[in-house]
Order: C-alpha cells, then sequence, then structure tokens
C-alpha cells in the first residue's frame, strides 16, 4: 500500500489497516487531521510525532508490518523505532563492536530515586551495555547490542515502569521541560495559597482557650481546612502518589513511598475525624508538608537545571537553518540536518555556522566560546576549519561541510557529556545504596513508634508517627552526590573542560602525578619543517614529496608539516604506522621509512643537529634528514608551576629524541623525563608508577597515546586531539589553554570536598531529628520544615561550585574559594 492510500479516510495513517466506524483515534500531521485505527497506533505515532520525527510519515516507502491481533503487546507497540531509517535520524554507531547509542528524553523524573530505577531496570535488560540518566535535563543515554536487544525492548521495558520515552530533540524536550515546569508551579501555588488559608483556621483552634470557640465554628473551620485541602493531596501531592504507586509496582522502595504515606494518612485519619466529629484533624500539616516539599524539589530542580544549563544550550546550539549555495550558485535556504558533506553553505555575519567545515573563501573572527570556554574570538582564514555551532562575526565566509547533524563535532560533545554519565563514583553508588535502604528501615522504625505510642498515649499516635515519616525522609541524602557533580561538571564545561565519564572527578581529585606527553600537548602541535638535509645524490624538492607521500597517510601533528609538499604524481602504496616510530611504505617499487632513526634504518648516521629531526629511508639506505620545529604553547611553563604548587609530581613522557626533550623538558621546569618511549614503554612505565601507589593522569593527543591514555587512572585529550584519543580519555579540553588542566584538579578537589560535607550533613541531621521525632518534641509541620531545609541546604552547599573562584598565578597553585550562596 502507497504513502497516499494509507491517508485515505477508512485507511489507518501509521499501519494501513481498516479504521473501524466510529474511530476515534487521530494525529495531527502537516497541518492536517488524519485517522488511526486503535490506541496502539495512537500511541506510537503520538511519540513520533513528538519526538520530532514527523517526516517519518513523509519519506516512508512502505507500511510497517501489523500482527493480526488488536491488542498490541509492549515491545509490537514501540516496533516503529527499530526501523532502520527512523533508527539514522537519532541512532547512531558506539565503539567497534558494532553496539549502536542513542538519547532519549524521558518523562515523569522528578528526583535521584527515579534515576536509580531507570537504571537499575535497564541494566537488568541482556544486551545493554550502558544506562546513563541525565537529571538535569530528563535525558536517557541507552548503548546496546543490536543483535541481542532491539530499541523497542528498551522503550517498552520504561513504558512498564512508568517512564515514557522517545528521542531526544532539543526543541520538543525544552518545550516538555517547560510545560512540566509549570505544573510544577501551578502546583506550588495551589499548596502555598491552601496552606495559608488552612492556617487561618487552625492557629484561632490553637490559641484559643477551651470554650472560646463555639462547637458550630469549630466544626466549620474543620469543614473549610478539609475542602481546602483536599486540592492539596489530589493536585498538588499527586506526582508522589503516581511515584509511589509506581514504586511499589517495580517493588522499589523509594522516597515518595514514605512521603505519600504521610500525606495519604493524616489527610484520611483527619477526614474522617471531620466526618464522624471525633478526634484530631492534622489538614494544616498536610498542607504545610506538601507545600514545602514541593518548595524545596522546585528550588532543587531549578538550581540543578541551572547548574546544568550549557548542556541544554549546547544542544541546541546548531542553527535550525543554513544557506546552501547551490552549483548554478544560487542560495536555497533549507534545514541545517538536511546537509551533507561536501555542500557548500554562505555563512552570513551575524549567524551561526552549521555544520563542521573548512572555509573556501573569506576570512571573519569566529565566536566560539560555547564550545571551547574562550570568549575571545578567533580570525580563521581560507583553508581552516570551522565547528557547527560557532557565531560568525565580521564578514560572510564560504564554507564546505565536512560534518554535519549528528556527525558535527557539537553532536559528538553532547554525546560524550551524556556517557559522562553512564558510569557514577564509588561515592554516588554508595550514596544510592544508603537512601534507598534508608527507606525501609525508616518504614520499619515508624512502624515500633507506632507500636511503642499506642502503649504510651494512643491520641499522640498519628502525628507522632506522621513527624517520624515525614522528617527522616531521605531527600537530602539521595540529593547530596547529584547535586555537587551536576554543579562540577558544569563549572567544568564552562571553563572548557569536558569531562566523559563520571568517575573522572573522583579520579582527579586524588591525582598525584600529572604525565605530558610532548608534541601536541605541551607544544601546540602545528610542526613546521625548518630544514632538510639530503644525505644521497637527491635533491630537497624529491626527498620532501616522498616524504609527503608517506605523511599523506598520517593524522599524526608531523603530517602537517609535510601537506604543502604533496604532489598527485608521487603516490605511497602499502603504508603503514607505527606507532611511536615512523612510517614505512612503497614508492614506485622500492620500500621507504621515515621516523626516528633507529626505526628508518640500521645504519643510521647521527643527528646533524639538536631538536627533532626525523630520518628518511630507502631500502635501508639513510637518503634525507629533516629538521622540525614545534612551538611551546604560551601557558606550559605557567601550567608545570600552577600543578607543581597543588603538590603533584609532574614528568614529560615522548618518543621523541633526547635532546629535543631534554630542551623543552628545562624550558617549562619538569625535573623528570623520559625520551624515545614507543606506545609499549609508556604503558610499561605508567603501569609501574600505579604499583608503587601513584594515581596518574595523563594528557596525550595522538593515536600513539591511545593505549597510555586508557590505562590512566585519568586520561585527558588535548582540543586538537585525534578521534581515537579523543573516545579513549576520561576528559577533552575543548580549549586550547593547557592551564585548564591544573583549574580541572582544582575544581575536582573541590566538587569531592563539597560531597563529602553534604553526605556528612544528611546523615547527621537524619540520625539526629529521628530520635527527636520519636520521642514527641516535633510536631508534624515543624518536621516538614526541617525536612525541606535540609534538602535546601544541601543544594545551596553544591550550588557554591557553580560561583567557585579559582586563583591563577604562575608563582602559586591554582586554588579554588567556594562563595557563599
Amino acid at each position: 500500500m502507497s504513502h497516499a492510500e494509507a491517508t485515505q479516510a477508512s485507511a489507518c495513517y501509521h499501519c494501513g489497516s481498516r479504521v473501524p466506524e466510529g474511530g476515534r483515534w487521530q494525529i495531527r500531521v502537516d497541518e492536517q487531521e488524519h485517522p488511526l485505527c486503535c490506541p496502539g497506533c495512537e500511541a506510537v505515532a503520538h511519540a513520533i510525532v513528538e519526538g520530532g520525527l514527523a517526516s517519518y510519515y513523509r519519506y516512508r516507502t512502505e507500511l510497517p508490518e501489523r500482527p493480526d491481533e488488536r491488542q498490541l503487546t509492549p515491545s509490537e507497540t514501540w516496533a516503529v523505532f527499530d526501523d532502520p531509517e527512523l533508527q539514522r535520524t537519532f541512532v547512531h554507531p558506539q565503539g567497534e563492536a558494532g553496539h549502536l547509542a542513542a538519547t532519549l528524553s524521558v518523562e515523569g523524573i522528578t528526583c535521584a530515586a527515579c534515576a536509580w530505577l531507570i537504571e537499575h531496570r535497564l541494566n537488568a535488560l541482556e544486551g545493554l551495555t550502558e544506562s546513563a540518566v541525565n537529571l538535569s535535563h530528563h535525558r536517557l543515554r541507552v548503548a546496546w547490542d543490536p543483535a541481542r536487544l532491539e530499541l523497542s525492548r528498551i522503550l517498552a521495558e520504561l513504558a512498564a515502569i512508568g517512564y515514557g520515552a522517545q528521542p531526544y530533540e532539543p526543541d520538543d524536550a525544552q518545550r516538555r521541560l517547560h510545560h512540566e515546569e509549570r505544573m510544577n508551579v501551578r502546583r506550588l501555588i495551589v499548596a502555598a495559597v491552601a496552606m495559608m488559608q488552612v492556617m487561618m483556621f487552625s492557629v484561632p483552634i490553637y490559641v484559643s482557650e477551651p470554650g472560646q470557640i463555639s462547637a458550630d465554628f469549630h466544626a466549620l473551620f474543620h469543614w473549610l481546612s478539609f475542602a481546602l485541602t483536599t486540592p492539596v493531596v489530589f493536585f498538588s501531592a499527586l506526582p508522589f502518589f503516581r511515584n509511589a504507586l509506581r514504586d511499589l509496582r517495580t517493588r522499589t522502595l523509594g522516597m515518595d513511598v514514605s512521603v505519600s504515606i504521610a500525606i495519604g494518612g493524616a489527610y484520611l485519619a483527619s477526614g474522617y475525624a471531620v466526618i464522624v466529629d471525633r478526634g484530631d484533624v492534622y489538614f494544616d500539616s498536610v498542607a504545610m508538608f506538601t507545600f514545602f516539599l514541593l518548595f524545596g524539589r522546585y528550588v532543587e530542580t531549578r538550581a540543578r537545571r541551572r547548574m546544568g544549563h550549557g548542556g541544554n544550550r549546547l544542544a541546541g546550539v546548531l542553527p535550525l537553518s543554513a544557506i546552501r549555495l547551490e552549483a548554478d550558485g544560487s542560495e536555497r535556504i533549507l534545514p541545517a540536518n538536511r546537509l551533507a558533506e561536501g555542500d557548500r553553505v554562505l555563512v552570513k555575519p551575524g549567524h551561526g555556522v552549521p555544520a563542521d567545515g573548512i572555509i573556501l573563501q573569506g576570512q571573519s573572527s569566529l565566536d566560539e566560546s560555547m564550545l571551547t570556554g574562550e570568549y575571545q574570538p578567533v580570525i580563521r582564514r581560507v583553508g581552516e576549519a570551522v565547528t557547527g555551532g560557532s557565531q560568525n562575526v565580521e564578514s560572510p565566509l564560504v564554507v564546505r561541510v565536512t560534518h554535519a547533524g549528528q556527525e558535527a563535532r557539537v553532536a559528538r560533545i553532547l554525546d560524550l557529556t551524556d556517557r559522562a554519565f553512564a558510569s557514577r563514583p564509588r561515592i554516588a553508588i554508595l550514596a544510592q545504596r544508603m537512601a534507598h535502604h534508608f527507606v525501609l528501615s525508616t518504614l520499619l522504625i515508624t512502624l515500633a513508634v507506632a507500636i511503642a505510642w499506642w502503649f504510651i498515649d494512643p491520641s499522640r499516635l498519628l502525628w507522632v508517627t506522621l513527624s517520624v515519616l515525614v522528617v527522616t525522609c531521605p531527600c537530602a541524602l539521595a540529593l547530596a552526590t547529584p547535586t555537587a557533580l551536576t554543579a562540577g561538571h558544569g563549572q567544568l564545561r564552562r571553563r572548557g573542560v569536558l569531562m566523559t565519564r563520571a568517575d573522572a572527578v573522583e579520579g582527579l581529585s586524588q591525582v598525584t602525578r600529572v604525565i605530558f606527553d610532548k608534541t601536541g600537548t605541551l607544544t601546540q602541535g602545528a610542526m613546521q619543517l625548518v630544514a632538510t638535509r639530503p644525505l644521497a645524490e637527491v635533491d630537497e624538492a624529491g626527498v620532501r614529496r616522498l616524504a609527503a607521500a608517506l605523511e599523506a597517510h598520517s593524522e599524526h601533528p608531523i603530517a602537517r608539516a609535510f601537506r604543502p609538499y604533496r604532489e598527485a604524481t608521487v603516490r605511497a602504496e602499502e603504508v603503514t604506522s607505527h606507532p611511536g616510530q615512523g612510517l614505512q611504505g612503497v614508492i614506485e617499487g622500492h620500500a621507504y621509512r621515515l621516523g626516528t632513526p633507529a626505526f628508518a634504518s640500521d645504519a643510521a648516521p647521527a643527528p646533524p643537529g639538536e631538536g627533532q629531526w626525523l630520518l628518511l629511508a630507502r631500502d635501508g639506505e639513510p637518503l634525507a634528514w629533516f629538521a622540525l620545529h614545534d612551538g611551546l604553547r604560551d601557558d606550559a611553563e605557567a601550567t608545570v608551576a600552577a600543578l607543581k604548587a597543588q603538590g603533584l609530581a609532574v614528568e614529560l613522557l615522548s618518543g621523541d629524541n633526547p635532546g629535543a626533550v631534554a630542551e623543552l623538558a628545562a624550558r617549562v621546569g619538569i625535573d623528570t623525563w623520559h625520551a624515545e618511549a614507543s606506545p609499549e614503554a609508556k604503558l610499561a612505565h605508567l603501569r609501574a608508577l600505579q604499583a608503587q601507589g601513584e594515581t596518574v593522569v595523563m594528557i596525550g593527543d595522538g593515536i600513539n597515546d591511545v593505549p597510555v591514555l586508557a590505562g590512566a587512572d585519568v586520561s585527558i585529550a588535548m582540543n586538537g586531539a585525534t578521534d581515537l584519543a579523543r573516545t579513549s580519555a576520561d576528559a577533552v579540553l575543548l580549549s586550547p589553554r593547557l592551564l585548564r588542566i591544573a583549574e580541572a584538579i582544582g575544581i575536582a578537589r573541590a566538587t569531592r570536598r563539597i560531597i563529602h560535607q553534604n553526605l556528612l550533613w544528611s546523615v547527621v541531621y537524619n540520625f539526629t531529628a529521628l530520635p527527636i521525632a520519636a520521642l514527641g518534641i516535633v510536631p508534624p509541620w515543624v518536621a516538614a520544615l526541617g525536612m525541606s531545609m535540609s534538602s535546601l541546604v544541601v543544594v545551596g552547599n553544591a550550588l557554591r561550585l557553580g560561583r567557585m573562584r579559582l586563583d591563577l598565578s604562575s608563582a602559586g597553585p591554582v586554588t579554588p574559594r567556594l562563595e557563599p550562596v
């Protein structure tokens, strides 16, 4: 059946089946209403359209298969998302094992307990390799083996535990977050107004002497409080009950279970007392507890989103449209996500660059602050690369697209950001377990307290039990680690340091030794060929062409020095890279080697001078020397001094010759250095240091650094690193400033200190408040206030990370100062 046939009035727009008479299911696409045959098709169709994937209906060539049964199973309901054409818009490869990854927008997330439940359930699926919830933006990153698991199964599992999910689209996700935030504000306003009115009716009863208020007014005040509290329970507190029901259905004890028991129990008991006109009422406590809990969560949510706001801004940094230059020179405006490699686009002043590319015409300043954290515009000229999402400041540019859409650098950075939440630091896992077990312990202790007060004073049993449930709600304990980590990640991101694994923050805070690679790390990585010394009867231009033909197959920074000398007439074949040593290949039937003297030839003479020299050999015979120069980074010396001032050992580990390494080490102030180190030797040296108890951070940028980056306790890839180095690293520098490394260590240490403070406060508060409430000293409304204040203390303490100031000085340490909130 064709697409046109599927849109007929008698056919389901989604699956093509006959629409039953009186069917009321519809979907709106392209400003038109289309009929659907059943609730299953309606649910899937709305998920597709609301996920920003309406183009699926416009461009599909055939209809999905439909089972004969009228009621679809959950997996069948979501089966449309297994369509390869649909997945191409939001699913991308993960690693080299054929795994896939996607970022989903999840509805219904309210707190850290939701993140724990989602990850706990998904990780039990066979074939799922990774799941990570981003609490700040309600995003979920999943990776799976398509041979063992389908995406529809993941979506069905999320739906089964009460969380609707769909492909993440920045604009749609932002709209949903705004809608959710508006609803939270409405619930908060209803609770606030009702609380104030209920207190107006409760206070006279509390302060009046017996007999001062007549029985009629007494009953009237109680009935009015009953009426005012009802919308608080059934509207404002609805998320608590919904989450508690979900937790019980999945056999998980979350914080909302105890909250719901407290609110529901007090409301029902008070309502019963009003109806039978006998017993105490606690409507004021119910309203106050609901208000304070909603207020605490609202402040926490706003703070968390503010701390992680850079992530959402980065998600929407690519412009929605682009001006593509056609073959005839005409301009065509089209969606930026429809650009392809090789397209030419015009970027006018004031417009954003719609994709990664190379400048073909023009010169201008570009604002890359959203990506690098550096607010000074940079000048880009013809032949230089530009990054999608940067803003053109001055003059028009013509750019040839190299990477667009999901392949753009911004998309990869966002993916790495989500990957940072795929693993939890040990301290975060400990806090999650503590919060989970604390709920069960609280319920058991509350039951024991209730039994005790049954014998002590049954008239006080309800409000004492209510106070215990409220005051011991482990909200602060659950928030202690996530809020600090979110704030720490946000501070690092603003300073141009992208953490790609969450546990890297904990590792970076405990580092004892920093190891630098040389080329492209302490140096700028902009290699220049400064001298050529032929050793045989060949001209200088000829040997440069031969070397350039070999280096054309390499991504190493050295290859850039030979690019100006490439010629199409000279081609190298069977080129093999030997990391840390050089290249070998065949040119016109001869075997050539270019690299370190020992690698290039067994009969290599001594280098003609100091510095970095490469030897070119033909069939084992030395042919020419090449002298290379790479400028030192401006802040390399200051960075080494700052790291030393932080109490860290610093060393240089390079594959270059001893002369060049010793000279650079002396210039930047590094006392310990190692030269001519192969990738295997680097890794062996790293293992030896770790065996001695050292915690090592390795900083590099090339393919030859990948093994040692993977083996380090924490690895940092430079901003110009190869793709393989970036994916192997725990953190990526988005800024060319090397001093960001010292800042990152200072921020990581401050984050770890904040986490410890939050956990200590949470534990002390709960263990102090519990016996006081159990003794009947704390009324329910005070318990609600104390619980909310404890959560706000944790959030406020974490917010100090966002206000942190760093003292940058080459003569002293990078010292974080945490400002009061």
